[in-house]
């Protein structure tokens, strides 16, 4: 599997949790109830649920994207 990269639109975001819900592992919700990834998991942490969670959120927030290799 290729190094990915998770981002999230913060100015999207509506804070629903579905990606915390589905993909505890590399989601969270900052106190505002807004979706962040965990520090240390920006690379998904070889989840099997995390294109899981991006397509689980309501307002497409969430893309993750193959990160570049150095």
């Amino acid at each position: 599997m290729s190094p990915q990269r998770i981002d999230i639109d913060t100015a999207v975001c509506i804070g629903a949790g579905q990606c915390a819900l589905t993909a505890p592992d590399v989601f969270t919700q900052d106190d505002d109830g807004f979706s962040q990834v965990l520090p240390g998991r920006e690379d998904g942490n070889g989840s099997p649920l995390l294109r899981e969670a991006a397509r689980a959120c309501p307002v497409a927030a969430i893309s993750i994207r193959e990160a570049p290799t150095e």
